[in-house]
């Protein structure tokens, strides 16, 4: 059986089909009012004008027909003409019974075409660390990575490593100046030293000193404007300097991110589309999109004739310029940030063949990417629809600016982690949670619960919209957090742990009680949050998903004890449910990138 709401739809449109009327666009949806019925289903208020019918009229005929079907215990009409549906126990207990059994995928089917997918996101940096900036694009993109999988569709997650550019003519003259680098300054094909001359701090130290400098050093600047065109023309020296750079810078961005559990299967960065400047730009030239425009070279995307309107902050609309060209060649005769994402999408083409990129950077990107995607759209790179932005907001403080330190600097990411690992061990102490394990499992409990609250605080926010950053409310046990959730999780694992102990197994699941019937629609639903999800890009969807179950299974909890149920087949039967709830409760928040422990 399908989801609920699917086979329901069918039934409903079947039945306004056979009064004549076109029941392609009949859908039901999950009651909004849930006291008077599990589904419901609005279309006669739509369809009964074509059919020239009352609405309520046309939905008593409808209700009628569906009144004899075993699968609804009750058919009603309320006001205008909605049919309200509500599913027969016995429905319930097969649904469920479907879910419980189906442990890898918890009641959410796959896609009937899976698609090639890259994701790009994260877009870390040769000597930057990780800054409370990258935690969005970080968390967001792995859980999209996560989500396009479980569907079915092949999957790339790159971090698209900013490794190539202005910044790394910068660090080669500033280890110069310093003499840090003097075996890599020499001229020839080496060999050059296979130790790093540098670590990360130094790297952290070099790269703002250095461009602070060249803000208003002109000979500096020019120097490293040299270095720069030389590495990128292949000096062995500079390359070998340079990779001595990434590879310093890589570790520690792999350690920043393993301890969020993110992952990537691919590191490539800006250099690797490098190679591919020559034949992109001699193809633009070919095709005529290229064209010179005061002293540079620009593909014009703005379509003939084009203007758009944009809403001022004062929510005003004004007519606004269409789209500038995209700068390829800079009038000094660099490739600029444009051009090299062109490029990556070539490369993507090429190696990869996708069916859909995402890109899931800052909302403020967002003029940047229509650029890019409408030239490479115009150069044949990818067809439309196949790129795609997906913007988010900002994390914020109490003023409602992004988030700084006390001293009005950005929050580095590790820092980030530390401080809420400190709270979660707080709020551990706190519960007495935790208190009788090995100081090393409590250890790894405080960092899951801490990564719990970081994720989930930013999943649980519609992707494109803003929040504030609250530590004391994130890492709370109790209310909409990851941590709760975690909790619930660990709560039924221990159940299930003295059930095994006192011998009860799982059975058949019969629906009887008000709370096991909520229990079972709430799985029933989660095929509808992972489908809304996959489609809208929409993490979010998920978290509330998760919160909706953890919640359902503690009413669950309260209202149907387990373990001292009436008799052996409601013991059996409910601890099948609670089976079901912890597979896919795990599920959902696995998709969010977040793990649970065994015990608190």
């Amino acid at each position: 059986m399908s989801a609920l709401r699917t086979v329901l739809g069918e039934a409903v449109a079947a039945a306004f089909a056979a009064e004549g009327v076109d029941a392609s666009a009949v859908r039901v949806t999950a009651s909004d009012r849930p006291d008077l019925a599990d589904f419901q289903s609005n279309a006669a208020l739509s369809l009964a004008r074509a059919a020239g019918a009352n609405p309520r009229d046309l939905a008593g005929r409808v209700a009628a027909r569906l009144n004899g079907d075993p699968r609804l215990a009750a058919v009603d009409v309320a006001g205008p003409g909605f049919i309200n549906l509500k599913v027969a126990d016995g429905t319930l207990a097969t649904r469920a019974a479907e879910v419980a059994s189906d442990l890898q995928r918890t009641g959410a089917a796959a896609v009937d075409e899976p698609r090639r997918v890259v994701i790009d996101y994260a877009g870390p940096n040769v000597a930057k660390p990780m800054h409370v900036g990258h935690l969005r694009s970080s968390i967001i993109g792995e859980s999209l990575k996560r989500l396009f999988r479980f569907r079915g569709d092949t999957v790339w997650g790159d971090a698209h490593f900013g490794d190539w550019g202005f910044q790394m003519g910068l660090l080669i003259v500033a280890c110069a100046d310093e003499g840090r680098a003097s075996a890599f300054m020499v001229d020839g094909d080496g060999p050059f030293p296979a130790e790093s001359p540098v670590t990360l701090d130094d790297l952290e130290r070099l790269y703002p000193a250095a461009a602070a400098r060249a803000k208003e050093d002109a000979g500096f600047r020019d120097r490293a404007r040299k270095a720069t065109a030389e590495l990128q023309a292949g000096r062995a020296g500079y390359r070998a300097l340079w990779a001595h750079f990434v590879a310093v810078s890589r570790g520690a961005l792999q350690r920043e991110f393993g301890a969020l559990g993110v992952t990537f299967d691919l590191w490539n960065g800006e250099s690797d589309a490098d190679p591919l400047m020559p034949e992109m730009i001699a193809h633009l030239e070919a095709t005529g999109l290229l064209v010179e425009d005061d002293g540079a070279r620009v593909v014009h995307v703005a379509r003939p004739g084009e203007t758009r309107k944009k809403k001022l902050a004062d929510g005003s609309v004004v007519e606004a310029p269409s789209p500038p060209p995209l700068l390829v060649i800079s009038s000094e005769g660099s490739a600029m940030y444009g051009t090299t994402d062109l490029a990556t999408i070539l490369d993507r083409r090429k190696s990869l063949d996708p069916d859909l990129i995402l890109y899931v950077v800052d909302e403020r990107q967002a003029e940047h990417f229509e650029q890019v995607f409408r030239a490479a759209h115009l150069a044949g790179y990818a067809p439309e629809g196949s790129l795609q932005h997906l913007g988010f907001g900002t994390m914020n403080g109490p003023d409602g600016k992004p988030f700084k330190t006390r001293a009005g600097g950005v929050l580095k990411l590790h820092d980030l982690i530390t401080m809420a690992t400190h709270k979660a061990r707080e709020r551990l102490r706190e519960a007495e949670l935790g208190d009788d394990l090995p100081a090393e499992e409590f250890e790894d409990i405080a960092h899951k619960v801490a990564v719990a609250a970081l994720k989930f605080a930013d999943l649980s926010n519609a992707r494109t919209t803003s929040y504030v950053f609250d530590l004391d409310r994130f890492t709370s046990f109790e209310g909409r957090t990851g941590p709760y959730l975690l909790y619930q999780a660990v709560r039924i694992k221990s159940l299930l742990r003295k059930a095994a102990g006192q011998g009860v197994s799982t059975g058949s699941i019969v629906i009887a009680e008000p709370a096991e019937r909520d229990l079972a629609l709430t799985l029933d639903a989660f095929e509808q949050a992972v489908d809304e999800a996959y489609a809208k890009r929409a993490p979010h969807l998920l978290a509330e998903h998760a919160y909706r179950l953890a919640q359902s299974f503690s009413k669950f909890y309260a209202a149907c004890p387990v373990l001292v149920a009436p008799d052996a087949a409601a013991r059996s039967s409910r601890l099948a449910l609670a089976e079901a709830a912890l597979a896919q409760l795990e599920t959902a928040l696995d998709l969010l990138g977040i793990e649970t422990p065994e015990r608190m």
